[in-house]
C-alpha cells in the first residue's frame, strides 16, 4: 500500500467511538481516501468494542501505542482501571490484531510511530519541566530522537496536542488526539495535559513542490454519550475533559 499526496493521519482514539465517526466522516466528505493510524485505539472507559468495528470494517496503515501494548503484555488484574475497562469489550480478534502491529512502519518517505522511534512512552513534540508544566519541545529535544529516521517525513501522536516542526528538512507532525482532550500522568513527574476543547482532532498531510503542508482540524461532534460511558465506569477526570478540553479548571 503505497501513500497518496494528500492523506489524512489520526492518532489516540482511545475508545471514542463516536469521535472516530465524526472524524472519519468529516475526512470521508473531504474526499480523502488514506487515514494513517498511529496508535491508542482502544483504552478509556468508553466504547472499545465498537472503535474496533470502526477500524476493522476500514483498513489502514497502523502502529502499536503504549496502550495498546498494556493491553496484550498485562494480565488484566495487573491493568490500569482505562485499559482493563477496554480489555474487557474487546473480542480476542481485536487483541490479535494488536498483537500483529508493529511498533514503526516506513511508508513512501513517510515515518509513522506512536511516540518515538525508540520508545512508545516518551514525549517528543512536547515536554514536561521538573513543575509538571507541558510545553513545545525545543530543538534539542526534537533532533535527539531523528538519529535513526531517515524519511523527509515523520508522523507521531502520544501527547493528544497538534503541533508541526521542521528540522533540517524534516517535517515532524503530531496529528493530535481524536478522542481523548485531556489526560493526568506522573511520569516524568505528576503532570496534565488538556487541548481546551472537546473536539475530536486529526490533520491532513498534503504533498507540494515546496514541501509538506499540514492542516489540523477539530471536528466538533456531540460528546455526550461518552461521557455518560466515562461516569458510569467512575471516571470524571475523562467526563471532564471529554465534555469540555479541560481537567483542571
Amino acid at each position: 500500500m503505497t501513500l497518496p499526496d494528500r492523506f489524512a493521519a489520526i492518532a489516540d482514539i482511545h475508545g471514542n467511538a463516536d469521535a472516530l465517526r465524526a472524524v472519519l466522516a468529516r475526512i470521508d466528505a473531504m474526499g480523502i481516501g488514506m487515514v494513517v493510524n498511529l496508535g491508542d485505539m482502544f483504552s478509556g472507559p468508553l466504547a472499545a468494542a465498537e472503535t474496533w468495528e470502526l477500524l476493522r470494517d476500514r483498513p489502514m496503515p497502523t502502529v502499536r501505542g503504549n496502550h495498546d501494548r498494556y493491553l496484550i503484555s498485562q494480565p488484566p488484574g495487573d491493568m490500569g482501571p482505562s485499559d482493563r475497562v477496554a480489555h474487557d469489550q474487546l473480542p480476542p480478534a481485536a487483541l490479535d490484531w494488536l498483537r500483529s502491529l508493529p511498533m514503526t512502519l516506513e511508508r513512501d518517505g513517510t515515518f509513522l510511530c506512536h511516540a518515538t522511534p525508540g520508545a512508545d512512552e516518551t514525549y517528543w513534540l512536547h515536554a514536561v519541566d521538573r513543575h509538571g508544566t507541558v510545553h513545545p519541545a525545543g530543538a534539542a529535544d526534537v533532533a535527539a530522537h531523528l538519529d535513526r529516521v531517515a524519511q523527509g517525513l515523520v508522523l507521531c501522536g502520544h501527547t493528544h496536542l497538534p503541533r508541526v516542526v521542521c528540522w533540517k528538512g524534516q517535517t515532524l507532525v503530531n496529528p493530535g488526539s481524536v478522542g481523548c482532550p485531556g489526560y493526568t500522568d506522573t511520569r516524568p513527574v505528576p503532570h496534565v495535559v488538556e487541548t481546551g476543547t472537546p473536539a475530536a482532532c486529526f490533520a491532513v498531510i498534503a504533498r507540494h513542490s515546496s514541501g509538506w503542508q499540514v492542516t489540523h482540524h477539530h471536528v466538533p461532534y456531540d460528546p455526550s454519550r461518552m461521557v455518560a460511558l466515562a461516569r458510569k465506569h467512575g471516571r470524571d477526570d475523562w467526563a471532564e475533559a471529554l465534555a469540555t478540553g479541560w481537567i483542571s479548571r
